[in-house]
Protein backbone atom coordinates (compact mmCIF):
# COMPACT_ATOMS: atom_id res chain seq x y z
CA UNK A 1 0.00 0.00 0.00
CA UNK A 2 1.07 4.08 -0.65
CA UNK A 3 1.38 4.63 2.77
CA UNK A 4 2.68 1.27 4.15
CA UNK A 5 6.90 0.16 4.13
CA UNK A 6 7.46 -3.80 5.19
CA UNK A 7 10.31 -5.13 6.38
CA UNK A 8 12.61 -6.10 3.52
CA UNK A 9 12.32 -2.49 1.24
CA UNK A 10 13.10 -0.94 4.84
CA UNK A 11 16.92 -1.47 4.13
CA UNK A 12 16.72 1.24 1.21
CA UNK A 13 15.05 3.79 2.98
CA UNK A 14 16.57 6.97 1.15
CA UNK A 15 13.73 7.36 -1.58
CA UNK A 16 11.35 7.36 1.09
CA UNK A 17 12.11 10.46 3.41
CA UNK A 18 13.06 11.89 0.21
CA UNK A 19 9.51 11.80 -1.03
CA UNK A 20 8.17 12.99 2.40
CA UNK A 21 10.82 16.02 2.28
CA UNK A 22 9.41 16.66 -1.23
CA UNK A 23 5.46 16.85 -0.06
CA UNK A 24 6.62 18.73 3.03
CA UNK A 25 8.57 21.15 0.79
CA UNK A 26 5.28 21.71 -1.49
CA UNK A 27 3.35 23.02 1.60
CA UNK A 28 0.55 21.38 1.33
CA UNK A 29 1.06 19.51 5.43
CA UNK A 30 1.37 23.61 6.49
CA UNK A 31 -2.37 24.19 5.52
CA UNK A 32 -5.20 24.35 8.21
CA UNK A 33 -7.42 22.31 6.21
CA UNK A 34 -4.82 19.57 5.27
CA UNK A 35 -4.03 19.45 9.04
CA UNK A 36 -8.48 19.00 9.96
CA UNK A 37 -8.26 16.58 7.35
CA UNK A 38 -6.38 14.45 9.16
CA UNK A 39 -7.32 14.63 11.99
CA UNK A 40 -10.67 13.70 10.71
CA UNK A 41 -9.55 11.24 9.19
CA UNK A 42 -8.19 9.72 12.54
CA UNK A 43 -10.90 9.87 14.16
CA UNK A 44 -12.92 8.23 11.51
CA UNK A 45 -10.06 5.50 11.91
CA UNK A 46 -10.97 4.88 15.34
CA UNK A 47 -14.67 4.94 14.80
CA UNK A 48 -14.89 2.88 11.71
CA UNK A 49 -12.51 0.21 12.74
CA UNK A 50 -13.39 0.00 16.43
CA UNK A 51 -13.57 -3.85 16.14
CA UNK A 52 -10.93 -4.69 14.62
CA UNK A 53 -8.53 -2.75 16.89
CA UNK A 54 -10.12 -4.61 19.62
CA UNK A 55 -9.59 -7.75 17.89
CA UNK A 56 -5.97 -6.55 17.19
CA UNK A 57 -5.06 -5.63 21.34
CA UNK A 58 -6.79 -8.68 22.33
CA UNK A 59 -4.34 -10.90 20.26
CA UNK A 60 -1.72 -8.97 20.83
CA UNK A 61 -1.92 -8.46 25.03
CA UNK A 62 -5.21 -10.31 25.95
CA UNK A 63 -6.86 -7.01 26.81
CA UNK A 64 -10.93 -6.76 27.20
CA UNK A 65 -12.72 -4.54 25.04
CA UNK A 66 -13.98 -2.17 27.78
CA UNK A 67 -9.77 -2.02 28.98
CA UNK A 68 -9.06 -1.37 25.39
CA UNK A 69 -11.31 1.56 24.79
CA UNK A 70 -10.67 3.15 28.09
CA UNK A 71 -6.87 3.17 28.06
CA UNK A 72 -6.54 3.51 23.78
CA UNK A 73 -9.19 4.31 21.63
CA UNK A 74 -11.63 6.02 24.01
CA UNK A 75 -8.71 8.24 25.44
CA UNK A 76 -7.15 9.29 21.97
CA UNK A 77 -10.96 9.68 20.27
CA UNK A 78 -10.85 12.22 23.08
CA UNK A 79 -7.73 14.20 22.41
CA UNK A 80 -7.92 14.27 18.51
CA UNK A 81 -11.29 16.15 19.06
CA UNK A 82 -9.61 18.24 21.64
CA UNK A 83 -6.76 19.09 19.17
CA UNK A 84 -9.32 19.84 16.40
CA UNK A 85 -11.30 22.56 18.58
CA UNK A 86 -8.21 24.01 19.33
CA UNK A 87 -6.18 23.77 15.95
CA UNK A 88 -6.41 27.39 14.93
CA UNK A 89 -6.00 29.13 17.96
CA UNK A 90 -2.51 26.92 18.50
CA UNK A 91 -1.19 27.65 15.17
CA UNK A 92 -2.07 31.09 15.33
CA UNK A 93 1.00 33.49 15.51
CA UNK A 94 1.08 35.27 19.38
CA UNK A 95 2.33 38.25 19.73
CA UNK A 96 4.70 39.43 22.10
CA UNK A 97 5.47 42.73 23.44
CA UNK A 98 8.12 45.00 22.57
CA UNK A 99 10.30 47.97 24.04
CA UNK A 100 9.02 51.63 23.09
CA UNK A 101 12.65 52.58 22.11
CA UNK A 102 11.97 50.09 19.28
CA UNK A 103 9.03 51.67 17.84
CA UNK A 104 7.11 51.66 16.17
CA UNK A 105 7.74 48.03 16.11
CA UNK A 106 5.85 44.68 15.78
CA UNK A 107 7.12 41.14 16.95
CA UNK A 108 5.46 37.49 16.77
CA UNK A 109 5.56 34.18 17.86
CA UNK A 110 4.79 32.13 15.08
CA UNK A 111 4.59 28.57 15.53
CA UNK A 112 5.94 25.80 12.05
CA UNK A 113 6.29 23.02 11.51
CA UNK A 114 9.39 20.66 12.27
CA UNK A 115 9.07 19.25 8.82
CA UNK A 116 9.89 15.38 8.33
CA UNK A 117 9.41 13.14 11.81
CA UNK A 118 9.97 9.88 12.76
CA UNK A 119 8.13 7.98 15.58
CA UNK A 120 8.32 5.05 17.21
CA UNK A 121 5.58 3.39 19.70
CA UNK A 122 5.37 1.11 22.13
CA UNK A 123 3.90 -2.97 22.58
CA UNK A 124 2.41 -2.32 25.80
CA UNK A 125 -0.26 0.85 24.26
CA UNK A 126 0.39 -0.27 20.55
CA UNK A 127 -2.54 1.93 19.31
CA UNK A 128 -2.68 4.59 21.75
CA UNK A 129 1.51 5.60 21.78
CA UNK A 130 1.12 5.10 18.02
CA UNK A 131 -1.79 7.85 17.52
CA UNK A 132 -1.50 9.88 20.42
CA UNK A 133 2.50 11.48 19.01
CA UNK A 134 1.19 11.21 15.19
CA UNK A 135 -1.72 13.17 15.42
CA UNK A 136 0.30 16.11 17.00
CA UNK A 137 2.84 15.87 14.46
CA UNK A 138 -0.15 16.12 12.05
CA UNK A 139 -1.95 18.73 13.96
CA UNK A 140 1.44 20.97 13.44
CA UNK A 141 2.28 20.54 10.32
CA UNK A 142 4.64 17.73 9.81
CA UNK A 143 4.89 14.55 6.94
CA UNK A 144 5.72 11.62 9.20
CA UNK A 145 7.21 8.44 9.50
CA UNK A 146 5.17 6.07 11.80
CA UNK A 147 7.17 2.75 13.21
CA UNK A 148 5.08 0.73 15.29
CA UNK A 149 6.55 -1.84 17.97
CA UNK A 150 7.08 -5.21 16.11
CA UNK A 151 6.39 -6.93 19.29
CA UNK A 152 2.50 -6.07 19.05
CA UNK A 153 2.50 -7.68 15.33
CA UNK A 154 -1.35 -7.37 14.95
CA UNK A 155 -1.88 -3.95 16.24
CA UNK A 156 1.21 -3.44 13.63
CA UNK A 157 -0.03 -4.47 11.16
CA UNK A 158 -3.67 -3.10 11.74
CA UNK A 159 -1.93 0.34 11.32
CA UNK A 160 -0.22 -0.43 8.70
CA UNK A 161 -3.48 -1.72 6.26
CA UNK A 162 -5.30 1.15 7.63
CA UNK A 163 -3.65 4.09 8.19
CA UNK A 164 -3.07 4.75 4.69
CA UNK A 165 -6.53 4.07 4.00
CA UNK A 166 -7.47 6.98 6.40
CA UNK A 167 -4.91 9.55 5.92
CA UNK A 168 -2.92 11.26 3.41
CA UNK A 169 -0.36 8.25 2.74
CA UNK A 170 1.95 10.79 0.72
CA UNK A 171 2.45 12.28 4.28
CA UNK A 172 1.92 9.80 6.41
CA UNK A 173 4.18 6.37 6.21
CA UNK A 174 3.93 3.06 8.50
CA UNK A 175 6.97 1.07 8.58
CA UNK A 176 6.95 -1.84 10.03
CA UNK A 177 9.36 -4.70 10.60
CA UNK A 178 12.09 -5.80 12.88
CA UNK A 179 14.64 -3.73 15.53
CA UNK A 180 17.03 -3.75 12.26
CA UNK A 181 14.47 -1.56 10.72
CA UNK A 182 14.37 0.78 13.27
CA UNK A 183 18.25 1.52 13.39
CA UNK A 184 18.32 1.88 9.81
CA UNK A 185 15.35 4.75 9.94
CA UNK A 186 17.76 6.29 11.98
CA UNK A 187 20.50 6.56 9.91
CA UNK A 188 18.93 9.01 7.58
CA UNK A 189 18.37 12.61 9.11
CA UNK A 190 14.83 13.90 10.52
CA UNK A 191 13.62 16.91 11.84
CA UNK A 192 12.64 15.07 15.21
CA UNK A 193 12.26 11.90 16.88
CA UNK A 194 9.94 10.68 19.25
CA UNK A 195 10.70 7.27 20.70
CA UNK A 196 8.61 5.46 23.58
CA UNK A 197 9.87 2.48 25.39
CA UNK A 198 13.15 1.34 27.51
CA UNK A 199 16.35 2.81 28.24
CA UNK A 200 18.63 0.53 26.43
CA UNK A 201 17.21 1.45 22.93
CA UNK A 202 16.89 5.12 23.98
CA UNK A 203 20.66 5.74 24.00
CA UNK A 204 20.64 3.90 20.97
CA UNK A 205 18.62 5.91 19.08
CA UNK A 206 20.46 9.19 21.05
CA UNK A 207 23.66 7.90 19.64
CA UNK A 208 22.02 7.61 16.03
CA UNK A 209 20.63 10.40 15.91
CA UNK A 210 23.40 12.66 17.51
CA UNK A 211 25.29 11.71 13.92
CA UNK A 212 22.70 14.18 12.37
CA UNK A 213 22.38 16.58 14.97
CA UNK A 214 18.20 15.48 15.64
CA UNK A 215 16.76 16.55 18.44
CA UNK A 216 15.26 13.58 20.02
CA UNK A 217 12.29 13.39 22.62
CA UNK A 218 12.41 10.09 25.14
CA UNK A 219 9.57 8.80 26.32
CA UNK A 220 10.87 6.25 28.92
CA UNK A 221 9.64 4.16 31.79
CA UNK A 222 10.77 3.82 35.58
CA UNK A 223 10.28 2.86 39.02
CA UNK A 224 6.68 4.95 40.07
CA UNK A 225 6.22 5.05 43.57
CA UNK A 226 3.04 5.16 45.67
CA UNK A 227 2.82 6.92 48.84
CA UNK A 228 0.39 5.46 50.90
CA UNK A 229 -0.31 7.66 54.28
CA UNK A 230 -2.92 6.26 56.28
CA UNK A 231 -6.77 7.64 55.54
CA UNK A 232 -9.10 8.01 58.54
CA UNK A 233 -12.40 7.26 56.56
CA UNK A 234 -12.77 3.55 55.81
CA UNK A 235 -14.80 5.15 52.93
CA UNK A 236 -11.32 6.79 51.68
CA UNK A 237 -9.36 4.16 52.18
CA UNK A 238 -11.50 1.30 49.62
CA UNK A 239 -11.50 4.25 47.23
CA UNK A 240 -7.81 4.86 47.44
CA UNK A 241 -7.31 0.95 47.22
CA UNK A 242 -9.68 0.75 44.06
CA UNK A 243 -7.23 3.44 42.18
CA UNK A 244 -4.36 1.69 43.49
CA UNK A 245 -5.46 -1.13 41.61
CA UNK A 246 -6.99 0.08 38.87
CA UNK A 247 -3.21 1.19 38.32
CA UNK A 248 -1.57 -1.34 39.01
CA UNK A 249 -3.48 -4.45 37.28
CA UNK A 250 -6.03 -2.85 35.44
CA UNK A 251 -3.92 -0.77 33.28
CA UNK A 252 -2.28 -3.80 30.53
CA UNK A 253 -1.47 -6.04 33.42
CA UNK A 254 0.49 -3.51 35.43
CA UNK A 255 2.85 -3.17 31.99
CA UNK A 256 2.88 0.43 31.55
CA UNK A 257 5.08 2.84 32.25
CA UNK A 258 3.25 5.28 34.66
CA UNK A 259 1.75 2.33 36.00
CA UNK A 260 2.14 2.00 40.09
CA UNK A 261 5.78 0.08 40.45
CA UNK A 262 5.92 0.19 44.53
CA UNK A 263 3.97 1.15 47.36
CA UNK A 264 5.52 3.51 50.41
CA UNK A 265 3.00 3.17 53.71
CA UNK A 266 3.80 3.12 57.73
CA UNK A 267 4.61 0.06 58.94
CA UNK A 268 1.83 0.12 61.27
CA UNK A 269 -0.12 0.56 58.34
CA UNK A 270 0.82 -2.02 56.08
CA UNK A 271 -1.37 -5.28 57.38
CA UNK A 272 -4.62 -3.29 57.18
CA UNK A 273 -3.60 -2.03 53.74
CA UNK A 274 -2.54 -5.87 52.06
CA UNK A 275 -6.17 -6.94 53.86
CA UNK A 276 -7.91 -4.14 51.71
CA UNK A 277 -6.00 -4.91 48.69
CA UNK A 278 -6.41 -8.79 48.79
CA UNK A 279 -10.14 -8.40 49.11
CA UNK A 280 -10.43 -5.80 46.60
CA UNK A 281 -8.57 -7.58 44.27
CA UNK A 282 -10.83 -11.04 44.84
CA UNK A 283 -14.21 -8.63 43.76
CA UNK A 284 -12.29 -6.73 40.82
CA UNK A 285 -10.90 -10.03 38.81
CA UNK A 286 -13.51 -12.76 38.89
CA UNK A 287 -12.59 -13.83 35.31
CA UNK A 288 -9.26 -14.33 33.11
CA UNK A 289 -10.46 -12.05 31.00
CA UNK A 290 -10.57 -9.30 33.16
CA UNK A 291 -7.01 -8.99 33.00
CA UNK A 292 -4.69 -8.23 30.08
CA UNK A 293 -1.85 -11.08 29.77
CA UNK A 294 1.91 -10.85 29.58
CA UNK A 295 3.38 -9.88 26.03
CA UNK A 296 5.53 -12.63 25.38
CA UNK A 297 7.52 -15.79 27.01
CA UNK A 298 10.74 -13.40 27.09
CA UNK A 299 8.63 -10.68 29.29
CA UNK A 300 6.84 -13.74 31.14
CA UNK A 301 10.12 -15.17 32.25
CA UNK A 302 12.04 -12.17 32.78
CA UNK A 303 8.73 -11.41 35.58
CA UNK A 304 8.68 -15.23 36.86
CA UNK A 305 12.70 -14.87 37.44
CA UNK A 306 11.71 -11.90 39.90
CA UNK A 307 9.49 -13.88 41.72
CA UNK A 308 11.88 -16.94 41.85
CA UNK A 309 14.77 -14.79 43.16
CA UNK A 310 15.25 -16.89 46.49
CA UNK A 311 15.33 -13.19 48.49
CA UNK A 312 12.25 -12.32 46.68
CA UNK A 313 10.01 -15.30 47.22
CA UNK A 314 9.44 -15.54 51.05
CA UNK A 315 8.38 -12.04 50.82
CA UNK A 316 4.96 -12.66 48.73
CA UNK A 317 1.75 -12.26 50.87
CA UNK A 318 -0.46 -12.83 47.89
CA UNK A 319 -0.68 -14.78 44.47
CA UNK A 320 2.18 -15.52 43.12
CA UNK A 321 0.96 -18.18 40.62
CA UNK A 322 2.08 -18.35 36.90
CA UNK A 323 0.77 -20.04 34.03
CA UNK A 324 3.70 -20.27 31.21
CA UNK A 325 0.80 -21.19 28.62
CA UNK A 326 -1.94 -18.63 29.09
CA UNK A 327 1.13 -16.18 30.07
CA UNK A 328 -0.64 -15.04 32.78
CA UNK A 329 0.48 -13.86 36.31
CA UNK A 330 -1.59 -13.93 39.29
CA UNK A 331 -1.78 -9.95 41.01
CA UNK A 332 0.80 -10.40 43.03
CA UNK A 333 1.73 -8.69 46.40
CA UNK A 334 5.20 -8.16 48.25
CA UNK A 335 5.77 -7.35 51.61
CA UNK A 336 9.73 -5.51 52.14
CA UNK A 337 11.07 -7.35 49.34
CA UNK A 338 15.65 -6.39 49.78
CA UNK A 339 15.93 -3.34 48.61
CA UNK A 340 19.05 -4.25 46.23
CA UNK A 341 17.00 -6.86 44.90
CA UNK A 342 16.49 -6.63 40.92
CA UNK A 343 12.74 -6.46 42.04
CA UNK A 344 13.44 -3.14 43.67
CA UNK A 345 16.00 -1.71 41.44
CA UNK A 346 15.04 -2.85 37.78
CA UNK A 347 11.46 -1.29 36.54
CA UNK A 348 8.91 -4.07 37.60
CA UNK A 349 6.40 -3.38 34.11
CA UNK A 350 4.19 -6.21 35.08
CA UNK A 351 1.24 -7.51 37.97
CA UNK A 352 4.02 -7.69 40.72
CA UNK A 353 3.47 -4.93 43.45
CA UNK A 354 6.38 -5.11 46.55
CA UNK A 355 4.98 -2.60 49.41
CA UNK A 356 7.98 -1.10 51.35
CA UNK A 357 7.11 0.18 55.01
CA UNK A 358 8.76 2.86 56.63
CA UNK A 359 8.30 4.53 60.13
CA UNK A 360 7.06 7.05 59.51
CA UNK A 361 5.24 8.47 56.09
CA UNK A 362 7.95 11.77 55.88
CA UNK A 363 10.57 8.78 55.44
CA UNK A 364 8.93 7.87 52.10
CA UNK A 365 10.66 11.31 50.88
CA UNK A 366 14.00 10.65 51.61
CA UNK A 367 13.62 7.23 50.19
CA UNK A 368 12.15 8.54 46.98
CA UNK A 369 15.09 11.02 46.04
CA UNK A 370 17.31 8.36 46.89
CA UNK A 371 16.45 6.58 43.45
CA UNK A 372 16.12 7.88 39.92
CA UNK A 373 13.62 10.66 38.85
CA UNK A 374 10.36 8.33 38.60
CA UNK A 375 7.99 9.76 35.81
CA UNK A 376 5.23 10.00 38.20
CA UNK A 377 4.37 10.19 41.63
CA UNK A 378 1.82 9.16 43.72
CA UNK A 379 0.39 9.80 46.83
CA UNK A 380 -2.80 9.50 48.67
CA UNK A 381 -3.26 11.55 51.60
CA UNK A 382 -5.23 14.69 53.43
CA UNK A 383 -2.38 15.55 54.87
CA UNK A 384 -1.58 19.32 53.35
CA UNK A 385 1.76 19.63 54.51
CA UNK A 386 2.96 16.41 53.09
CA UNK A 387 1.60 17.30 49.71
CA UNK A 388 3.63 20.26 49.24
CA UNK A 389 6.85 18.74 50.60
CA UNK A 390 6.27 15.95 47.72
CA UNK A 391 5.74 18.81 45.39
CA UNK A 392 8.58 20.89 46.51
CA UNK A 393 11.39 17.94 47.38
CA UNK A 394 11.46 15.78 45.04
CA UNK A 395 11.36 15.69 41.47
CA UNK A 396 10.02 13.59 38.39
CA UNK A 397 7.82 13.95 35.31
CA UNK A 398 4.39 14.10 37.46
CA UNK A 399 2.44 14.42 40.72
CA UNK A 400 -0.53 12.97 41.50
CA UNK A 401 -2.89 13.24 44.72
CA UNK A 402 -5.37 10.79 45.49
CA UNK A 403 -5.39 9.02 41.98
CA UNK A 404 -3.45 7.03 39.89
CA UNK A 405 -2.36 6.95 36.03
CA UNK A 406 -5.57 9.60 35.34
CA UNK A 407 -2.84 12.62 34.41
CA UNK A 408 -2.23 10.55 31.31
CA UNK A 409 -5.53 11.56 30.34
CA UNK A 410 -5.28 15.27 30.96
CA UNK A 411 -4.72 16.97 27.53
CA UNK A 412 -4.43 20.52 29.62
CA UNK A 413 -1.21 18.39 31.22
CA UNK A 414 1.88 17.43 29.70
CA UNK A 415 3.23 13.81 29.97
CA UNK A 416 7.02 13.16 29.97
CA UNK A 417 9.98 12.25 31.96
CA UNK A 418 12.52 13.63 33.48
CA UNK A 419 16.35 12.67 34.27
CA UNK A 420 16.39 8.95 33.33
CA UNK A 421 12.65 8.57 33.29
CA UNK A 422 13.09 11.13 29.59
CA UNK A 423 12.79 14.28 27.99
CA UNK A 424 10.02 16.09 25.83
CA UNK A 425 6.88 16.71 26.88
CA UNK A 426 3.47 15.97 24.97
CA UNK A 427 -0.64 15.43 24.99
CA UNK A 428 -2.66 18.19 23.81
CA UNK A 429 -1.67 21.52 23.04
CA UNK A 430 1.73 20.11 24.69
CA UNK A 431 1.78 18.07 21.41
CA UNK A 432 1.46 20.93 18.84
CA UNK A 433 4.23 21.93 20.26
CA UNK A 434 6.40 19.44 20.63
CA UNK A 435 6.21 18.73 16.86
CA UNK A 436 6.43 22.78 16.03
CA UNK A 437 9.30 25.06 15.93
CA UNK A 438 8.46 28.69 17.74
CA UNK A 439 9.85 31.35 15.26
CA UNK A 440 10.62 34.64 16.20
CA UNK A 441 9.52 37.18 13.87
CA UNK A 442 10.20 40.81 14.62
CA UNK A 443 9.16 43.72 12.49
CA UNK A 444 10.05 47.69 12.76
CA UNK A 445 10.07 50.79 10.90
CA UNK A 446 12.37 53.02 9.17
CA UNK A 447 10.77 56.21 10.82
CA UNK A 448 13.02 56.65 13.74
CA UNK A 449 16.67 56.32 13.81
CA UNK A 450 18.91 56.23 16.87
CA UNK A 451 22.23 56.65 16.11
CA UNK A 452 23.40 56.03 19.63
CA UNK A 453 23.87 52.05 18.51
CA UNK A 454 26.82 52.75 16.08
CA UNK A 455 30.52 53.71 16.46
CA UNK A 456 31.97 55.79 16.60
CA UNK A 457 32.18 55.43 20.35
CA UNK A 458 33.81 58.52 20.66
CA UNK A 459 32.67 59.40 24.20
CA UNK A 460 30.31 58.38 27.14
CA UNK A 461 27.08 60.19 25.80
CA UNK A 462 26.26 57.02 24.16
CA UNK A 463 27.40 54.47 26.87
CA UNK A 464 25.25 56.57 29.26
CA UNK A 465 21.92 56.76 26.40
CA UNK A 466 23.04 53.12 26.55
CA UNK A 467 22.80 52.65 30.20
CA UNK A 468 19.35 54.02 30.21
CA UNK A 469 17.78 52.24 26.99
CA UNK A 470 18.30 48.72 28.83
CA UNK A 471 17.32 49.58 31.89
CA UNK A 472 13.83 51.33 30.25
CA UNK A 473 14.55 54.39 31.68
CA UNK A 474 12.11 56.29 29.04
CA UNK A 475 12.58 59.91 30.58
CA UNK A 476 16.30 60.11 31.32
CA UNK A 477 16.89 58.52 27.56
CA UNK A 478 14.55 61.82 26.28
CA UNK A 479 16.34 63.98 28.55
CA UNK A 480 19.85 62.55 27.30
CA UNK A 481 18.84 62.82 23.66
CA UNK A 482 17.92 66.42 24.41
CA UNK A 483 21.55 66.78 25.90
CA UNK A 484 19.56 67.51 29.49
CA UNK A 485 20.49 66.04 32.54
CA UNK A 486 17.68 64.52 34.97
Amino acid sequence: MGGTMQEKPALGLGSLVSGLREVYRSGRTRELAWRRSQLKGIIRLLTEKEEEIFDALRHDLGKHRTEAFRDEVGVVLKSVKHTLQNLEKWAAPEKAPTPLVSFPATALVVPEPLGVVLIFSCWNLPLGLALEPLFGALAAGNAVVLKPSELAPSTSAFLAANIPRYLDSEAVKVIVGAPEVGENLMEHRWDKVLFTGGARVGRIIMTKAAKHLTPVALELGSKCPCIVDWLDSKRDSQVAVNRIIGAKWSTCAGQACIAIDYILVEEQFAPILIELLKSTLERFFTKPEDMARILNQRQFHRLSSLLEDHKVNFTVVHGGDTDPKTLSIEPTILLNPPLDSDIMTDEIFGPLLPIITVKKIDDSIEFVNSRPKPLAIYAFTRNEALKQRIIKETSSGSVTFNDAIVQYGLDSLPFGGVGQSGFGQYHGKYSFEMFSHKKAVFKRSFLIEFMFRYPPWDDDMKLGVLRHVFSYDYVSLFLALLGLRR
